[in-house]
Formats: structure tokens, C-alpha cells, sequence
């Protein structure tokens, strides 16, 4: 993992490393009560394609593997592994509610691309290689969410939708809840064909042509995912100045981030933790 290459417009993140484990935190959510963390490939026992600190069991890892990635991890971000709730995606927009009797759970439910709790000490984790990290914080009601942002999740509204079951379950105001949006593919390196495109303008004609560029291939774009997402969680009602954007893309970093796209698929996943404290 040498000369490892990155593209940081703006920094948002902080890089830690504790305990031979390298992973990010979110300078919006500094001071508060919470854990708000993402692994990189650094610091974990995974070999080949899938080092080091695959997070994921759905990657045809060794499973003894990736449990002890899972120790290793919550040892040094510093929480329970034993507690862990874990996402099962397919880029669709249901949002799980975790709950105390939750905890330790895994997998509580087949289909959720977001989690969210207002419940202490409950870790809960969810998995990219590219799609857009979305982490929230309501520091009024003191509860959390996060969601797993592709394209598909993006366009069908994942974000605002994270935002609106907050405001269900713990009377959330979307202008007092803070957001990382985490480390993604950025425009250069995410090229999407017609189809994505045309369905982006149909859902927001007068938005829309702000996130995309046209690519040198015929009838391909460069789409600006994690924009995409910050217009439309202000849209939603979210103030700008609280939208941390991405300051690492996964893709130009693929030696310290996974990334679909960089490996044609062959990689691991990274993870979101977020607990609060």
C-alpha cells in the first residue's frame, strides 16, 4: 500500500490511525457526542483483491477474515463489535429504525439501504465502493441515520427521504441536521450512459443540468453524484453550510478506498460507523 495517490479539494476529513488501522472522520461532526467513522483498505487481515480491511461478507471473503477485520476495526474506532447492526443494500431507499433490542443483531432486515437510532452506544454500519456516503446528525434530538447513495438511490430521493422518517421518529428538523456526505466517485471518474441521464432531467428539468458534463464517449455523461445529493437535501429543507462535501474520490484512491469501478469489481467493500455516545 505504497504511494498511495489522493485528490483532496477541500478537507472535511480527518485521517486517523490508531492501533495499525487507518480510517477517516468528519470534521462537521467534531465535538460531538457521536462516532461518525469510515474504514479504508488499511489496517486489517484480508488478502488479494479484498485487502486489507474488507468489512463485508458478501464479497466471497474468508469469513473468520472479516470478522477479525470487525474486531480490529471497533477496537480502534472505539466501539462494541459485539453490538454492531448491519445493512443489507440493493439501491433501493427503505430506512431501518434500530431500536435497543436491536443491538448485536447483524443483519436485521433483507433490502435496507439506511439505518437510523436515537439510542446510545448502538453502532450501526453500512457499506460503498463508490456510491455516496450519506451520514446525519441531529445534535436537537440526539439521534443519527446514514444511507447508501447510488445512482438509483439518489434519483428515487434516498437523502430526503433519510430525512423525513427523522422528522417521523424523533421530530427532526432537516435545517438543524448536520450531514457528511462521505468519500464517492467523483464527476471525473463516474461516467453514466443516456438513460441515466434522461431519467436525472425528467425528475428535476430545471436542476439537473447542473450535475452533469458531457464525456468523450457518445451518449455519456460525467454525473456529480454527491452534488446531486447536496441539492437535493437542501432542497428537503438541509442549510448548505451544515452539507460537508466529499474531499476524497474512491475511485483516484484505490489504493487507500475501495472502488467498483478502479477494480472492475474486484474488492471489498468499506464501511460507515456511526454511534452515539
Amino acid at each position: 500500500m505504497e504511494n498511495i495517490r489522493f485528490r483532496i479539494p477541500e478537507r472535511t476529513t480527518n485521517t486517523i490511525q490508531k492501533d495499525g488501522v487507518t480510517y477517516l472522520t468528519y470534521r462537521i461532526f467534531e465535538g460531538y457526542p457521536l462516532i461518525a467513522a469510515i474504514s479504508t483498505r488499511l489496517g486489517g487481515v484480508s488478502v488479494g483483491c479484498l485487502g486489507q480491511m474488507n468489512t463485508s461478507y458478501s464479497r466471497g471473503d474468508d469469513p473468520e477474515r472479516v470478522k477479525e477485520n470487525h474486531r480490529i476495526l471497533a477496537k480502534a474506532v472505539g466501539y462494541e463489535e459485539e453490538r454492531l447492526v448491519l445493512s443489507d443494500q440493493i439501491h433501493e431507499t427503505t430506512i431501518l429504525q434500530v431500536e435497543e433490542k436491536d443491538a448485536g443483531g447483524g443483519v436485521l432486515q433483507r433490502g435496507v439501504d439506511g439505518l437510523m437510532t436515537n439510542v446510545a452506544k448502538l453502532p450501526m454500519m453500512t457499506f460503498y465502493a463508490d456510491c455516496v456516503p450519506l451520514l446525519f446528525y441531529d445534535p436537537k434530538h440526539r439521534a443519527i441515520a446514514m444511507a447508501h447513495s447510488g445512482w438509483k438511490g439518489t434519483l428515487a430521493g434516498i437523502g430526503p427521504i433519510c430525512l423525513t422518517r427523522m422528522k417521523e421518529a424523533y421530530e427532526s428538523d432537516p435545517e438543524d441536521v448536520l450531514c457528511a456526505i462521505g468519500p464517492s466517485i467523483c464527476q471525473s471518474c463516474y461516467e453514466v450512459d443516456q438513460t441515466v441521464r434522461d431519467a436525472f432531467f425528467a425528475k428535476w428539468p430545471g436542476r439537473a443540468a447542473a450535475w452533469f458534463l458531457p464525456s468523450e464517449r457518445e451518449e455519456h455523461f460525467l454525473l456529480d453524484l454527491a452534488a446531486a445529493c447536496r441539492d437535493t437535501l437542501m432542497d428537503a429543507g438541509m442549510q448548505k453550510e451544515h452539507i460537508a462535501m466529499p474531499d476524497l474520490c474512491t475511485c483516484c484512491n484505490p489504493e487507500f478506498l475501495f472502488s467498483h469501478r478502479a477494480s472492475d469489481g474486484k474488492r471489498g467493500n468499506l464501511s460507515v460507523v456511526m454511534q452515539l455516545i
